[in-house]
């Protein structure tokens, strides 16, 4: 049986990728800085098929110590790791990089960028001995150079995970290691993500005008999960960039706004 490590799944996007790969026959190990968090999950995914092998690993995914116990954890429960998603993140505070403060720009940057980098060492040490599996890192808002006021650090991060990715592929590529290396960009998704900073520790009061944009462009996680999960299934080109909301797609969604009215920010 084949198997998938997925930073960040104890909810949102990376708990729907999680479902779809146990759909699909895949073992899933979960991870969630929250250890109650990560544990409700994997009972959660467990409700829903006796047939389901799932694993549960609470830890940082900012931290080497941590994702080499995640890797080791997941290799003693699965005997090997197919595919390595970094999907853990925050978002940061809708301010200016100048009313930010140190720890919170030091925790976007652990989270976003560091997450990823040290999640991909530690597969690619993995799965070297094999020389086969698929380390995917996710793209977010600032990978294709935007800009926005309150999204300086996390598009920072964001475009950094870019440039680190491809060059990772390269660099797997040119050493022959056998592994993949590849981008998801799951486009605007409407998570709690969305509307809390830090890893829940601070709301978001997210402009009229971002809502606006929001409703247009975004989607719920299951969808975004089903289309990156489906093309992940399939892949084995090295340096795939799997995109779910392309330019095309967006530029239909602005010129349909009209007649496909949608508010995810509707109160109860």
């Amino acid at each position: 049986m084949k198997s998938v490590v997925i930073t960040g799944s104890g909810r949102g996007l990376g708990l729907e990728m999680a479902k779809l790969f146990l759909q699909n026959g895949w073992a899933v190990v979960l991870n969630d800085i929250n250890a109650q968090r990560v544990e409700e999950a994997k009972a959660e995914l467990e409700a829903l098929s006796p047939e389901y092998r799932v694993f549960a690993f609470a830890g940082n995914a900012a931290s080497y110590a941590d994702l080499q116990a995640l890797a080791q954890y997941a290799v003693d429960s699965c005997g090997q790791i197919d595919i390595w998603i970094n999907n853990a993140g925050v978002n940061q505070p809708m301010e200016p990089v100048w009313a930010l403060t140190e720890q919170e720009i030091s925790t976007l940057v652990d989270v976003d960028l560091k997450g990823a980098v040290l999640g991909s060492k530690v597969a690619m040490e993995t799965m070297l001995e094999r020389k086969q599996g698929a380390i995917y890192n996710l793209e977010g808002y600032g990978s294709n150079d935007a800009m926005m006021l309150g999204l300086n650090m996390y598009g920072t991060t964001k475009r950094a995970v870019t440039h680190f990715t491809q060059a990772l592929a390269k660099e797997s590529a040119e050493k022959q290691t056998g592994i993949l290396v590849g981008r998801l960009s799951p486009g605007i998704m409407i998570t709690d993500f969305t509307v809390k900073a830090l890893g829940d520790k601070e709301a978001i009061d997210l402009p009229e005008k971002t809502k606006k944009v929001y409703n247009i462009l975004g989607d719920y996680p299951d969808v975004v999960a089903a289309f990156l999960v489906k093309e992940m299934l399939v892949n084995t080109k090295n340096n795939a960039h799997i995109e779910w909301l392309t330019g095309g797609k967006a530029a239909w969604r602005f010129m349909t706004a009209a007649f496909n009215k949608r508010d995810f920010f509707q109160k109860a």
